[in-house]
C-alpha cells in the first residue's frame, strides 16, 4: 500500500523554467491555489485527479502521479 507524500510542483516548475503564473494561465487554475498546493499541502490537501491530470498535461508529464512523491507503507 502507498500514501501520498510531498508535492513536487516546485521542482517540476523549476525544471521547466515555468512560473506559477504561467501554469495558472495554461491550466485555468487560480495562481493562489497553485501556490497553496506547493506550500501548504497539510492545509489544502491532495489535489483531485482532475486537477492532477490538468497540471500533468500542462507540464508535459506522462503520469499525473509524478506530481507527488509516493511512499510505500510497511506491510
Amino acid at each position: 500500500m502507498y500514501e501520498v507524500g510531498r508535492c513536487r510542483l516546485r521542482e517540476l516548475l523549476k525544471e521547466r523554467k515555468m512560473t506559477q503564473a504561467e501554469l495558472a494561465r495554461r491550466t485555468g487554475i487560480d495562481r493562489k491555489q497553485i501556490n497553496d498546493y506547493i506550500n501548504k499541502r497539510d492545509i489544502v490537501g491532495v489535489m483531485g485527479l482532475g486537477i492532477l491530470r490538468t497540471i500533468a498535461e500542462a507540464l508535459g508529464l506522462e503520469s499525473p502521479y509524478e506530481i507527488y512523491e509516493m511512499r510505500k507503507l510497511p506491510e
